[in-house]
C-alpha cells in the first residue's frame, strides 16, 4: 500500500513538473461524457454540452492547446492525481472534501440546487429508497441523512430506476434533471430542494498551481465580460452570476 501511495504522488509531481516545464504540451481536460446539460457525448461521438463550450473558450483565453479526455466518474479524481489529464471540468461541486485531494478553479457556476424527481408527490424521501449517482454530494447527502440510498454509476442509470420502480425519487443537480422531466410525462419534481455544494469549479492538481492560475484568470475575464453568464443561460445550467 506505501509502495502504491509513493507511485501516485511520483505520478502526480511528475505530471506537474512537466506542465510547468512546458508551455506548448497539450492540456488534456477530462470530464465524464455523461452528465447533460453539462457534458454529454453528441451523436458524432465527441464531447459536448456547457463545459465543453467553456473549456474551448478557457483554453483559448488561457493560451492553452487542449485536448478531451473521458473517463468514468467514480475514478475521475484518482486518474487526475495520477496524471492521466490534467483537469476535471465533469460538473464537480467544490467540496472540502475534495480539497483534501486536488485544488479546484474558481466556480464558474452558482451553486445549484438538488431536486428530486419521482413518478408520484406522494413519495416519503425520509422512508423511501433515493437513487443518486455514486460518489457524488447528492449521494453524500441521501447517506447522511439516513435515507435509504441506492448509488448507479451515471445519472440515466440512477433515474432509470426510478423509472422501472426500484426506487422512488432521484436526488441530483436540478440542472441535470430539467430535461429528463420535460421529455417524460410521468416524471415530477417534488417541491422540496436542497442546497448543497459550493458551485462547480475545475478540478487542478495540487502540484499544478500555474495551471490553475491560467485558468483562473480566464474564468474571471467570461465572468467579467459576460460571456460565462451568456453560456449558462445558453446551456439552462442555473443562476448566473
Amino acid at each position: 500500500m506505501k509502495k502504491l501511495i509513493l507511485t501516485t504522488t511520483a505520478l502526480a509531481l511528475s505530471a506537474g513538473m512537466a506542465f510547468a516545464g512546458s508551455h506548448s504540451m497539450t492540456v488534456r481536460m477530462g470530464t465524464e461524457g455523461a452528465y447533460p446539460p453539462f457534458n454529454f457525448i453528441n451523436d458524432s461521438g465527441e464531447v459536448d454540452g456547457f463545459e465543453r463550450e467553456l473549456g474551448d473558450e478557457l483554453c483559448k483565453r488561457a493560451e492553452l492547446k487542449c485536448e478531451w479526455v473521458t473517463n468514468d466518474w467514480d475514478s475521475i479524481i484518482p486518474n487526475l492525481v495520477s496524471g492521466n489529464y490534467d483537469t476535471i471540468i465533469a460538473g464537480m461541486s467544490i467540496t472540502a472534501e475534495r480539497m483534501e485531494k486536488i485544488d479546484f478553479t474558481e466556480a464558474y457556476t452558482q451553486p445549484d440546487p438538488s431536486a428530486y424527481a419521482v413518478l408520484s408527490t406522494d413519495v416519503d424521501i425520509k422512508t423511501g429508497v433515493i437513487a443518486a449517482q455514486a460518489n457524488t454530494i447528492q449521494a453524500a447527502f441521501v447517506a447522511e441523512a439516513g435515507a435509504q440510498l441506492v448509488e448507479f454509476a451515471t445519472v440515466d442509470e440512477a433515474l432509470a430506476a426510478v423509472v422501472n420502480g426500484e426506487a422512488d425519487a432521484i436526488l441530483a443537480d436540478k440542472a441535470s434533471l430539467t430535461d429528463y422531466v420535460a421529455a417524460d410525462d410521468a416524471l415530477m419534481f417534488l417541491e422540496q430542494e436542497e442546497m448543497i455544494g459550493g458551485g462547480v469549479g475545475m478540478g487542478i492538481r495540487k502540484s499544478d498551481a500555474e495551471l490553475r492560475g491560467k485558468f483562473d484568470a480566464a474564468i474571471k475575464s467570461m465572468k467579467d465580460d459576460g460571456t460565462l453568464n451568456a453560456l449558462i443561460t445558453k446551456w439552462q445550467i442555473g443562476e448566473t452570476f
